[in-house]
């Protein structure tokens, strides 16, 4: 599938912070959007076969039994990698995510070849007022709905979809940028916040001038 303006939301929950450590997801949940809405849905449970340290489980609500009794995460990667094909991604501290994302997929065999963006550096650069930059204060801050459990993959991956709809909205709306697509919010993300007004009047008359 092949779609310009596309761009999949992921989310992972995991055993913990960090693959090199031998740390696996547990979790997976993928939200396409396109032109701001919501086209499609991917999650899935894992299995590792590696144990859930109970602080998790009391943060997650996934057990060692659900994981135990989950599709293996080779086959969970493979379907969730033809699910997303060539789309672009987004995460919220996408660092973390696509660190999971290509571990476990090199795991599985299978290529990590898509690109991230990330809503924490893109609302910290967006709405440097916001009392706090974590997914769930800044749906709060914007009063944007809340579905599911948090801490969950795919509640944590429909709000991500959610912030990421308004940050393309107002790129558009308040800031005059016609088309945020994907490697326009790259762009952005990289751009020093002394240099954002700059950056954004320099897009807005490359856009008049084109």
């Amino acid at each position: 599938m092949s779609h310009a303006d596309r761009i999949a939301a992921i989310d992972f929950e995991t055993t913990g912070v960090s693959p090199t450590r031998g740390d696996r997801a547990t979790e997976v949940a993928i939200v396409m959007t396109e032109g701001g809405h919501v086209v499609d849905r991917f999650q899935s449970l894992m299995n590792t076969g590696v144990p859930i340290p109970p602080f998790i489980t009391q943060l997650t609500g996934i057990t060692n039994a659900m994981v135990a009794a989950a599709p293996p995460a080779a086959q969970v990667m493979a379907d969730a990698a033809r699910f997303v094909g060539d789309t672009p991604m987004v995460a919220h501290n996408a660092g973390f995510d696509r660190r999971f994302w290509q571990a476990e997929l090199t795991a599985a065999g299978c290529a990590a070849d898509q690109a991230f963006a990330c809503t924490v550096l893109l609302s910290r650069r967006l709405y440097p007022d916001a009392p706090s930059h974590k997914l769930g204060s800044l749906i709060d801050w914007f009063g944007l709905p809340r579905t599911g459990q948090a801490h969950r993959a795919l509640a944590d991956a429909e709000m991500a979809a959610e912030l990421l709809g308004r940050i393309r909205h107002d790129l558009m709306m308040r800031h005059g940028v016609p088309r945020p697509d994907h490697a326009f919010l790259r762009e952005l993300q990289a751009c020093p916040a002394r240099q954002l007004p700059r950056f954004l009047q320099t897009r807005r008359e490359s856009t008049v001038v084109a």
